[in-house]
């Protein structure tokens, strides 16, 4: 029953990782088109403070807290922040293979660009080598996951065999 479930597992595993290359793609995409819509809203506030004769930092020191510069002083500070970090998630992920992507899960961890990605994504067969190897390892995975927790809770519920000693 154990081998089965553990069978079960490994093929789910299998089925879910084999669509990881292309997620991740799809996700890249994204990611692409967040970071150059970005790039837009902060070039354009650097060329502002640069033509008030002030750096980023101290244009958005010189806004004041409240009312509505408030309010656009939170915004572009987000919003500069979202474009550095998600630049350097692209430059990461650009620069590494599919596998390789699969390795770094903390580049891909925009929780609005991770739910836009999902809702467009439609499985399909992989029929890449990266998709056969991520089905590979999500076979692994799952096998080693479902049998490994199968067997620690079935554990108590075994008999023992007992081994007599020769007299």
């Amino acid at each position: 029953m154990i081998r089965t479930m553990a069978l079960v597992g490994g093929v789910a595993g299998a089925i879910g990782l084999s669509q990881f290359p292309e997620f991740s793609q799809q996700y890249l995409q994204r990611l692409s088109g967040a970071v150059g819509e970005l790039r837009i809203v902060v070039v354009g506030f650097d060329a502002a403070a640069l033509a008030s004769g002030k750096s980023r930092a101290d244009a958005l020191a010189s806004m004041p807290d409240t009312g509505f510069e408030g309010e656009l002083k939170q915004t572009l500070g987000a919003s500069i922040a979202r474009f550095e970090r998600l630049d350097a998630d692209l430059a990461s992920l650009r620069a590494a293979s599919p596998l390789e992507r699969l390795a770094q899960p903390w580049n891909m961890a925009d929780g609005d660009l991770v739910a836009k990605t999902w809702e467009d994504f439609k499985p399909a067969v992989p029929v890449t080598a990266d998709g056969a190897i991520s089905a590979a390892i999500g076979f692994a995975g799952g096998w080693v996951l479902v049998g490994g927790l199968l067997g620690f809770l079935t554990r108590p519920f075994r008999t023992r065999r007992r081994v007599r000693k020769a007299a």
